[in-house]
């Protein structure tokens, strides 16, 4: 058999089990069919065998976001972006929001997005005066960059039915000032509901996940786990982006949805599609509640009060009755399950519901996940480990969050998003971005990962920083296996899916603290070349 490309004369990272680093890999339609030495490959060179020299470069398998929002990455890639550079005051987001208005038909909707009050200038979120002066004919929503919190105007209230005397949903908060009046601020299942009523037409939400696919294809991603948008709409949607081709990266798609994520997995189980049905293109994911809030928000459901707040434990959108309610079900009937639980009290609540479904409904292999797992205390680790039970953190969190944490959260800094501790003990974990709440970026992810850094150079429970090798290894073969997908892709070996990424050096030679400078020079999925920054020399 002769190879359709061989690449040569590179560092190829095979993240097989003996993280075996080699020279070359030939490809033939859409698998991987070598890799070794040079020579050893040259053996599957033929008269139409495309050769390209790496020349010393980085090779890798395709990177695995294993929790990644993106269609509201897409989507916001349609709105005012609040973590521009010069997005630095409410000053300048105001002028950003009436400049859109100018532009915008009256009674639609404008967005802002990744608004965050502790780095603008006054420290504050906008007011609902301050929206209302823009336009009360335009209704206004600006997210905060955790997408659980937003301040609206009084126009969007309208359209959303929310007034003086609408109650609090359950986990959420509709703010009101000390004269009962609405401030505008919407905290977690409130603001889900304006997000949900604030949705995008058709034609802008498959706009919005072709510029994501080629955002993320771009920066080396060849995979995702989509973590959920607008329950089973995104799910037809993206369904109908892949069989197009608007999606080219890969999707293990959980059945969660930002608002009532109950009833959406409450649907899926009654119809029976169950996690695992799929193509390599598009496959079912786990059943997925939210059930706490926001690590930066800070909303979080903690065992003990915030550092920041004596009183405050942060929010529960369901107790554990509920949760295991629906994802014992979910369990029973053969589902992968998961959860959004940021805090400690939320991860105890949820592992509670794990031990009780496994305890009712043996199963073995069940792959039962943690999305974020953010405040993972030697406990809750402990109990991870004996319930097997894959946690998913975000490595590029403390870089742009980290003084924030340590504010909220004091010591417990040490032990959020614990890597360090969950490979120690034994705990495949895998790695997310959670884009669009911060950056996308894959190498960012393992650069903060190695060096537990914020993006001011502080240290962020730095106890938890991990070898080069091991976070390439979150974002790819761990990520592979949190989706059962272990045997087809996630590393380079012979056999498996032919999805590479190409570096402009060399991630192991390079000093740790410029990891996040490398830049990826070419994608490939299924064998094609997709992206390409510069084009790489052939023989």
């Amino acid at each position: 058999m002769k190879a359709d490309v061989v690449l040569i004369n590179g560092e190829v990272i095979t993240v097989d089990q003996k993280n075996t680093v080699v020279e070359a890999v030939g490809v033939k339609d859409n698998r991987i069919i070598v890799v070794g030495s040079n020579q050893e490959v040259k053996n599957f060179i033929g008269e139409e065998t495309d050769i390209i020299d790496l020349q010393g470069k980085t090779i890798l398998p395709g990177f695995i976001d294993s929790h990644i929002h993106l269609i509201l990455y897409g989507v916001n890639q349609l709105a005012v972006s609040c973590k521009a550079e010069h997005m630095d005051s409410i000053e300048s987001l105001l002028d950003n929001l009436r400049k859109k208005a100018l532009k915008t038909p009256k009674g639609e909707w404008i967005r802002a997005w990744g608004f965050n009050e502790t780095v603008v200038k006054e420290k504050r979120y906008p007011t609902i005066a301050e929206l209302d002066a823009i336009s009360t004919e335009h209704p206004i929503i600006v997210s905060r960059t955790c997408n659980h919190i937003s301040v609206v105007n009084s126009k969007a209230l309208e359209i959303a039915q929310i007034h003086e005397n609408t109650p609090d949903p359950n986990g959420g908060v509709i703010e009101k000032n000390q004269e009962g009046r609405l401030t505008g601020r919407l905290i977690e299942a409130a603001h889900m509901v304006m997000n949900e009523v604030a949705s995008y037409t058709g034609s802008e939400l498959m706009k919005a996940v072709k510029i994501a696919s080629d955002h993320f294809i771009a920066a080396g991603i060849t995979s995702i786990h989509e973590a959920g948008g607008y329950g089973s709409e995104s799910y037809r949607l993206l369904q109908q982006a892949v069989m197009s081709k608007d999606i080219r990266v890969r999707i293990y798609a959980m059945i969660g949805a930002l608002n009532n994520s109950h009833e959406f997995v409450n649907k899926m189980v009654e119809a029976g599609v169950v996690t695992g049905t799929g193509d390599e293109r598009f496959k079912v994911g786990p059943a997925k509640l939210f059930i706490d809030g926001s690590s930066t928000g800070p909303t979080i459901a903690t065992r003990e009060p915030y550092s920041s707040d004596s009183d405050n434990f942060g929010i529960l959108y369901y107790n554990e009755e509920e949760i295991y309610e629906v994802l014992g079900e979910a369990h029973k009937k053969g589902y992968q399950i998961t959860v959004h639980a940021q805090g400690d009290k939320a991860i105890e609540m949820y592992l509670n519901c794990i031990e009780k479904a496994l305890k009712d409904s043996p199963r073995r292999n069940h792959r039962h996940r943690i999305e974020h797992a953010g405040v993972s205390s030697p406990d809750l680790q402990e109990r991870m480990k004996k319930l097997q039970v894959i946690p998913i953190p975000n490595p590029p969190f403390p870089y742009e969050f980290g003084e924030i944490y340590v504010q909220h959260y004091g010591e417990r800094v040490n032990y959020m998003y614990a890597v360090r501790d969950f490979i120690d003990s034994g705990i495949m974990a895998a790695g997310g971005s959670d884009a669009p709440v911060t950056d996308y970026n894959p190498l960012l992810g393992i650069h903060v990962a190695v060096n537990r850094k914020s993006q001011s150079g502080m240290k962020i429970g730095d106890n938890q920083s991990i070898s080069v090798m091991e976070a390439i290894k979150l974002y790819t073969w761990n990520g592979a296996y949190a989706s059962f997908d272990e045997e087809i892709k996630g590393s380079i070996e012979v056999g498996k899916l032919a999805d590479l990424v190409i570096l402009n050096d060399s991630i192991l030679r390079i000093n740790p603290n410029q990891i996040k400078d490398l830049k990826v020079e070419t994608t490939i999925i299924d064998g094609e070349i997709i992206y390409q920054r510069e084009k790489l020399p052939k023989i």
